[in-house]
């Protein structure tokens, strides 16, 4: 079974910057794309970014456009968000995940890591 690791997390002033991590064990052939979701409690999980494994083609959410990146090493598996001009708006429990279709909405995941905390201050 594909499992998924996400590292990088951490507490950064606003204006700071982090490079999220998440390191594939493999991919099912059925998944075209692997995302990075973020949920603060009280909060329903909703899609940051997501990039299709096949060509890197790249979505974002509109209030991370300009500030997120999000990268892809196929050599290793590993799926990146580096995330500049951090605000505490931010501030949540980072996921990522595997999928069939690079959508904001986390039905279009099957496969899920346990998270990773950012938390930006003011």
């Amino acid at each position: 079974q594909v499992q998924l690791a996400e590292s990088g997390g951490g507490s950064v002033q606003a204006g700071g910057s982090l490079r999220l991590s998440c390191a594939a064990s493999s991919y099912p052939y059925s998944t075209t794309c692997l995302g990075w979701f973020s949920q603060a409690p009280g909060k329903e999980r909703e899609g940051v970014a997501a990039i299709y494994t096949h060509d890197g083609a790249t979505v974002y959410r509109n209030a991370v456009k300009g500030r997120f990146t999000i990268s892809l090493d196929n050599a290793k598996n590993t799926v990146y968000l580096q995330m500049n001009s951090l605000k505490p708006e931010d501030t949540a429990m980072y996921y990522c995940a595997a999928g069939w279709r690079c959508s904001r909405s986390k039905s279009d995941y099957g496969y899920w890591g346990q998270g990773t905390q950012v938390t930006v201050s003011s």
